[in-house]
């Protein structure tokens, strides 16, 4: 909408040229100095420090809200004393209230599920170190404990193999190759008793998780065993002849990685044991055997060509 004053300023200069004076914020002509009834919007920053340390500092805004917070970032903390932010004593009858709001604000915090909360994220924090979880697996495993704890199945149960699980099912829903046995370790808890959490937990849920694709862990057993470049991208090739030919379903996608490798370290004369690929993997070398043979009966001489 033009204002009055823009109105009479068009009819009356005929240069109509508007600058913006920055200190005062107001906009003006610069041929017969007309103001304008609107004002300028400084779009720039509102402080001048440089540094990322500084910036945060004069920062009016908190840090951003987390589900791997007991409390989502978000708690708040009451001082002891009772007085007001100019430091005079308060009221009788605001120092019993604020007495009231300290007991329920402490009981608050020792609730059992913030408790449950705060023990399975700090072992969220452990185990995201130790398996290199990007933030967004994180955040997905915590989204998915407060809806199991929700759902009210944690009692009676394990925190800790409960939470071992969630990252399970999160890397398997944003297709983080982490296996079982990666995460038992890092959890120190037993193979078999993750699995059978998993699928209660999958049950519970009614989730779905896609399978792992083998060629998500060749280059990690590659670089583990010392494997060449050619040798790695040999296996590559025999995953996806194997894919054709259907010989990946309903196989331990680290076992088909393994096997993979085996064969493409024979074909190039590469002298990589069975025995140091299966302490890569974690899979037994009668295991990589039957896979490697299964793979080369189906394939034929594809794999060789």
């Amino acid at each position: 909408m033009i204002m009055l004053t823009e109105l009479v300023h068009q009819k009356n200069c005929k240069k109509n040229t508007m600058i913006t004076d920055a200190y005062t914020g107001e906009i003006a002509c610069s041929n017969c100095g007309t103001v304008s009834s609107e004002k300028a919007i400084d779009s720039t920053s509102e402080t001048t420090s440089l540094s990322g340390e500084e910036y945060q500092n004069n920062s009016r805004v908190g840090m951003k809200t987390s589900l791997k917070m007991a409390d989502r970032g978000l708690s708040t903390i009451m001082q002891s004393q009772d007085k007001d932010a100019t430091g005079k004593s308060l009221s009788n009858e605001n120092r019993r209230m604020f007495y009231r709001l300290r007991m329920w604000d402490r009981n608050s915090r020792s609730a059992i599920s913030v408790k449950s909360f705060q023990k399975a994220f700090t072992l969220l924090d452990a185990m995201s170190s130790k398996l290199g979880l990007p933030e967004s697996v994180v955040e997905e495993t915590a989204y998915l404990f407060r809806k199991i704890a929700a759902k009210k199945i944690l009692v009676g149960r394990s925190t800790s193999s409960m939470l071992c699980a969630t990252v399970y099912i999160a890397c398997r829903l944003t297709d983080t190759p982490r296996t079982l046995q990666d995460i038992a370790n890092a959890g120190n808890i037993k193979k078999k008793n993750l699995q059978r959490i998993y699928r209660f937990l999958s049950k519970e849920l009614d989730l779905h998780p896609e399978t792992y694709n083998p060629r998500e862990f060749v280059t990690r057993i590659a670089k583990a065993v010392g494997l060449s470049e050619k040798s790695e991208r040999l296996a590559f090739k025999i995953l996806t002849i194997s894919e054709k030919k259907n010989v990946l379903a309903s196989k331990n996608p680290m076992a088909m990685a393994a096997a993979a490798i085996n064969l493409a370290s024979i074909m190039n004369n590469e002298k990589i044991t069975q025995l140091k690929i299966s302490e890569a993997s974690g899979i037994s070398a009668v295991t990589i055997r039957e896979r490697s043979k299964e793979i080369k009966e189906k394939t034929g001489d594809e794999i060789s060509g």
